[in-house]
């Protein structure tokens, strides 16, 4: 899946275009993924210490010194993004009076100015239509045009969403001093520390670290935080737990690591130089009204020039044939589309949830219902409610399920067993998440809260079953503590107990499922501690599996009421040489988590798919996650089956499986990238629900791309960092307006005001309309020309007088009354 890694990866990006231009922005497309791929393909992660000092001269204690810091800077320049060029605002405002359509107005404009002006030339008292008609087409334009121009303020912005980015200082080591510097000094080379709250200044080579996580949901779309230590763990260097990337959130512990990329070079630089260098293109709508242009001015000019050689023809004079040759150019314009589609996009706009440029901009499905559409949708935050969620327990040798939703209104679990009473005192203390303050009016659920996700979510589970948390903790003091680290895989933490009959120090600890399980001999059933034996671990084992395969994050809990006569009161617990056991423990059971679908999706798949939309998930979340989520949202519907899926019913290998033979299919982003476009082009084309896991944002980019090959009009639901390039690529963006990044909601064409999935199904319903309208409009405007140009048409075959009494150089006039 990593960033640049492959090289057919790339190959979508340079396809070939019968434009040399669009050929030249293809190229320069590839060119800009092809140097982000060398860029990116780095080895640094799988550098020893030794070998990184090498490399960078970088002393791993006492840091860079000052004078070559001082050096590295006049090479390579300060750690910001560089802005690209960017199109001044006078030229935006003239692509909005002299662009497109309004330039055929302006046409009319001149040639009735023309036409008024050879009849004041001939003429001792001319007619005004033509001046009058030439005055209201002008106005017509410029007052449409600064409409349309203060739509549109909200222009490209990426670069500065990205700037805004950069955090303000860095705590470097320089001279085996620690200072305070502007993060634009930062340098490669440079020995940086950050701690829980800091914002990673570069990408970092982590040499040491405690406790340390950070959260990467922006950029690879993993809503739990991910844990750095200095061990090379994946040969991806997104994966891998040695690198921290630029602007990523470090969200608890500390950790020290040697900056290996700055500026530009930075994995978020060069997402986005991908994103500001990538051209949008022009929308359904947009190719629609220009191909109309070209019909209309070509009818007019062919209708003209035909009126104009007929009345020679017939003997008139060279200028009324130059007046018949205006009037019927002019009539053939049609003064009021502009207008009508300007007001009945805008007027869309006021009933949906949502905000997107004019004209021609449209949010999903706006353009003919019988087009081929994809609309391609992220995962966390847009399909998801972007919070960690306790979604089941297992406890008493039995699933539980807890309500998920969003306004609590699922079903509640049986919270009267004295077991679940254990494991909610367990999930509450060995846990270091808490409410921030001044929230005791806010909503549970809706809560702030300093912690891990994971933390923040069993805090939230038991304030609710439960009552409060800071109450329970108060009542069971913590005396000691061992955090969470990837050796253990546990938390412990002890506490000092005051409930009557039980010992005065309770041992509380939480983990990976299997680890906490290895080191107990017992489990709580009912309340009342059993032997640990076979039939239990196999219980244990089956519901383990079985929460995993929903796609939930499954922890496991113990406890050990500690021996009162070898741990008195005041007894000195050592976290560092262990004098308490570890071992022998009693298992309590397992909470599993997972970030929940919207309440709304559901039904808004269902009707995105009943309106002929096609939508797939694209995701950097696990795949076993991402399945789990498209079928609890209907991307993939019940009964349809992945090649996965066949292979385990058939009870065969998955090679001996027909990938035609699934509806469904799950693309992890590693083997993306070794497909070939015409594979890339089966899936899409073979299966009608898939879901694209792993997926770095490049490859998202691919993906887009890969629909529009296919003839379809491509819609992009995010709201990270990583999203920003397939939202600009796509013929549609659409951003979260809450919970979206800036830079997300700058890349997009439209943003949706509630975050709400549900809304693109009234963007989508709004769409069709306006586009129904403008059909509507343009019919109008096509059939009104006949019953104009008719009379003109008898008037010079057969001299019959034009109605009430109009010249020939009215008939515009004429025209725009009716």
């Amino acid at each position: 899946m990593g960033l640049g890694r492959g090289k057919d990866e790339y190959k979508l990006a340079a396809t070939s275009d019968n434009d040399k231009s669009k050929k030249a922005k293809k190229a320069k497309e590839k060119k800009d993924m092809d140097d982000l791929k060398k860029e990116v393909d780095l080895d640094d992660h799988k550098l020893t210490l030794d070998e990184l000092h090498r490399k960078y001269g970088t002393d791993l204690t006492r840091g860079l010194s000052s004078t070559r810091a001082k050096e590295i800077l006049a090479r390579d320049g300060p750690n910001a993004l560089t802005p690209p060029p960017t199109t001044p605002e006078w030229v935006k405002f003239c692509k909005q009076l002299f662009g497109g359509f309004s330039m055929l107005l302006w046409i009319g404009a001149i040639l009735c100015f023309l036409a008024y002006g050879i009849q004041a030339a001939s003429e001792d008292e001319p007619a005004n239509d033509n001046l009058y008609l030439g005055v209201v087409l002008s106005a017509v334009v410029i007052i449409t045009g600064c409409f349309s121009y203060y739509q549109e303020a909200k222009s490209s912005k990426i670069m500065d969403s990205f700037k805004n980015l950069v955090p303000q200082q860095a705590l470097v080591v320089r001279d085996g001093e620690k200072k305070n510097i502007n993060a634009e000094e930062v340098v490669v080379g440079d020995l940086v520390e950050v701690k829980g709250g800091d914002r990673i200044p570069a990408d970092l080579r982590i040499v040491s670290a405690h406790g340390c996580k950070v959260d990467n949901s922006s950029l690879t779309g993993e809503s739990e935080p991910q844990t750095r230590t200095p061990d090379f763990s994946n040969e991806n260097p997104l994966e891998t737990r040695n690198i921290a990337f630029f602007s990523t959130n470090c969200v608890e512990g500390t950790a020290r690591g040697v900056v290996i990329n700055t500026g530009d070079r930075t994995v978020m630089g060069r997402i986005a130089t991908l994103a500001s260098s990538l051209e949008g293109g022009k929308t359904p709508i947009a190719k629609e009204i220009e191909h109309f242009i070209h019909i209309i001015t070509g009818v007019a000019v062919f209708l003209g020039v035909s009126f104009f050689i007929l009345s020679l023809i017939l003997g008139y004079g060279w200028l009324e044939a130059v007046i018949f040759l205006i009037g019927i150019i002019v009539a053939n314009v049609p003064e009021g589309l502009l207008a009508t589609v300007t007001v009945s996009v805008s007027d869309s706009d006021g009933q949906a949830y949502g905000q997107e440029e004019l004209p021609g901009e449209e949010p999903g499905g706006r353009g003919d219902p019988g087009l081929h559409l994809h609309h391609l949708s992220d995962k966390t935050g847009t399909l998801t409610q972007n919070r960690m969620t306790v979604a089941h327990m297992w406890f008493d040798n039995q699933i539980h399920e807890a309500d998920t939703t969003e306004n609590q209104s699922g079903t509640s679990f049986d919270r009267s067993s004295a077991t679940w009473g254990a494991l909610s005192r367990v999930a509450g203390l060995c846990n270091r998440a808490v409410f921030l303050a001044d929230q005791s009016n806010v909503p549970i659920l809706k809560r702030d809260v300093a912690g891990d996700a994971s933390e923040a979510a069993l805090l939230k589970c038991i304030e609710l079953c439960c009552g409060s948390v800071a109450g329970m903790r108060e009542k069971y003091p913590k005396v000691a503590e061992i955090p969470f680290n990837s050796t253990n895989k546990y938390q412990l933490s002890i506490h000092k107990n005051g409930t009557p009959g039980e010992s005065k120090h309770l041992l509380v600890m939480k983990g990976a499922p299997e680890r906490i399980l290895d080191r107990c001999s017992t489990i709580l059933l009912q309340g009342k501690e059993q032997p640990l034996d076979d039939e239990m671990k196999d219980a244990f084992q089956n519901a383990y599996v079985e929460l995993g395969g929903l796609g939930e994050r499954v922890l496991g809990f113990c406890h050990f009421s500690l021996p009162d006569d070898q741990f008195p009161d005041g007894f000195a617990f050592d976290t560092e040489e262990v004098n308490f056991p570890t071992e022998n423990l009693c298992f309590v059971g397992l909470m599993a988590m997972i970030d929940p679908p919207r309440a709304a999706v559901p039904d808004a798949v269902g009707k995105c798919r009943s309106a002929g939309i096609k939508v797939i998930m694209v995701t950097g979340d696990h795949p076993i996650t991402a399945k789990a989520i498209a079928k609890g949202v209907g991307i993939i519907s019940e009964g349809n089956e992945t090649v996965e899926d066949i292979a385990a019913r058939l009870n065969i290998p998955i090679n001996e499986v027909n990938p035609r033979d699934a509806k469904a299919c799950v693309v992890h982003g590693g083997d993306l990238k070794d497909l070939t476009c015409e594979q890339l082009d089966d899936i899409l084309k073979y299966h009608t629900e898939i879901v694209f896991a792993r997926t770095s944002p490049q490859q998202k980019l691919i993906i887009v791309e890969g629909c529009q090959r296919q003839g379809a009009i491509v819609a992009v639901t995010g709201d990270g960092v990583n999203d920003s390039p397939a939202l600009k690529k796509a013929d549609i963006g659409v951003a979260m307006g809450i919970a979206g990044s800036d830079v997300s909601k700058q890349a997009a064409d439209m943003i949706l005001l509630d975050d709400n999935f549900a809304s693109i199904v009234t963007g989508v319903e709004e769409g069709r309309l306006i586009f129904d309208n403008l059909k509507k409009s343009i019919a109008y405007t096509l059939t009104s020309n006949i019953p104009e140009i008719t009379p003109f048409l008898f008037f010079i075959i057969a001299s019959i007088p034009l109605p009430w009494e109009l010249s020939p150089s009215s008939v515009s006039t004429w025209e725009l009354t009716w």
